[in-house]
């Protein structure tokens, strides 16, 4: 299991760029519900918050002395509203939203409580429906670029902590292991005992070996446009609904991407499939049994690999009401990810090469989304000004970049 085999780790805590919105949000909301999947950095993040309140307690969900004295009737809320509380494994009691609704009314002060979940759309569909107006919801990503790069360090040892994180991905256990086979170790108990106990404690019921294989068809379709009847043909002939019921556990408990096609009203064949990641990278590596860099960079889903890599960092870096697809038509224009910001529309196109070239299609794409920037994202060592056609300039930059190019 993963707690008896790493539980004597000291894990270092690196700065998470979450925290500077997660107190912002506590200062003028009454409630933030802060949700990740498990093993993520969650409870670490709400102990750094917690501290900032001198009176804050904090209530695991998942204990049985801690629900009880939720329970109805107890005055546990009203004895500690001086309190910022910190409520942790929500999931485990939907009800709850039902309790903090008239609680908060009562009194509707900022920062009075910190709910923590493991992200499922039935946790989102009731709170929702309890709390709304009085909550913000955020969303703790696994760990990111900028939060693993060390500040002043050279071109080199940014590649390497790269190519780590690339690897490893951003659960904090597996990051910071002191070996690739002790992070690949984790990452295989935590498929595990997520099939085995974490996703049916979420009220999933499909057989745990049904929904691994699920799981590992789509690591190999990674990137790939998401075909639900052929993978129904490949896992023995179930219903096309019954593949899409997996693909929404896996999705609900942010354990896959779905990403959406980008539509623009342009009159062309569009595709309208969405594609498929495996959100983390280091999971998806375990999925692959994939353990190290050397087997990472000969095999056959390396260039899909780190296109989801660079997905997931676009994601984690855009602010609430931004919209993300990618854009694909049946006459070949495609870019990987087109980003709107307001009124700002920008393209990415991921390239797994030190030297990337962009294709015909994209140009077309560009084009035909009228975009503001479009950038080619690489593992290189620095960006350049790429090239210009069509009216449209290309920088190929580098993940560490990603910010400004989605800021400027």
């Amino acid at each position: 299991m993963i707690e008896s085999n790493f539980n004597h780790l000291q894990i270092p805590e690196y700065p998470r760029a979450l925290l500077k919105s997660a107190t912002g949000q506590l200062a003028f909301s009454p409630a933030v519900v802060l949700l990740g999947p498990r093993q993520v950095g969650k409870t670490t993040l709400a102990r750094q918050i917690a501290a900032m309140h001198p009176n804050a307690m904090s209530l695991d969900l998942q204990l049985a002395g801690d629900r009880e004295k939720l329970t109805e009737g107890s005055g546990f809320l009203q004895a500690h509203r001086d309190k910022l509380l910190v409520l942790d494994e929500v999931q485990y009691v939907p009800e709850v939203f039902a309790q903090l609704r008239p609680e908060i009314d009562a009194l509707r002060r900022p920062g009075r409580f910190l709910l923590l979940g493991s992200a499922s759309g039935r946790l989102l569909q009731q709170s929702s429906e309890s709390l709304a107006g009085r909550a913000s919801y955020l969303e703790l990503t696994p760990l990111q670029v900028g939060e693993v790069m060390a500040t002043g360090a050279d071109v080199a040892s940014d590649l390497t902590t790269l190519q780590k994180l690339w690897l490893r991905g951003g659960f904090p256990v597996s990051y910071t292991a002191p070996t690739d086979a002790l992070s690949f170790s984790w990452r295989t108990d935590f498929v595990a005992t997520f099939l085995n106990r974490d996703i049916r404690e979420l009220g999933v019921n499909v057989p745990a070996q049904t929904l691994h294989r699920f799981w590992r068809m789509t690591a190999h379709l990674h990137g790939a446009l998401f075909n639900a009847s052929n993978l129904a043909a490949s896992l023995g002939g179930i219903s096309h609904t019954t593949v899409a019921r997996y693909l929404d556990a896996l999705t609900d408990t942010m354990m896959l991407r779905r990403l959406e096609p980008h539509f623009v009203n342009i009159g062309k064949r569009l595709v309208k499939s969405p594609k498929v990641y495996v959100r983390d990278s280091g999971l998806l590596h375990a999925l692959l049994n994939v353990p190290d860099v050397d087997a990472l960079i000969g095999h056959p889903m390396a260039g899909p690999s780190w296109e989801g890599f660079i997905v997931e960092q676009i994601c984690a870096l855009l602010p609430k009401g931004a919209d993300v697809g990618f854009y694909r038509t049946a006459a070949g224009a495609e870019l990987d990810v087109v980003v709107e910001l307001g009124s700002k529309k920008i393209g990415f196109e991921i390239k797994f090469s030190t030297a990337p070239k962009v294709p015909r299609g994209f140009w077309q794409a560009c084009q035909d989304i009228k975009l503001d920037h479009a950038y080619v994202v690489a593992p290189v060592l620095q960006g350049w000004p790429m090239k210009t056609e069509q009216g449209y300039s290309v920088d190929v930059i580098t993940p560490a970049q990603l910010p400004w190019a989605l800021t400027r």
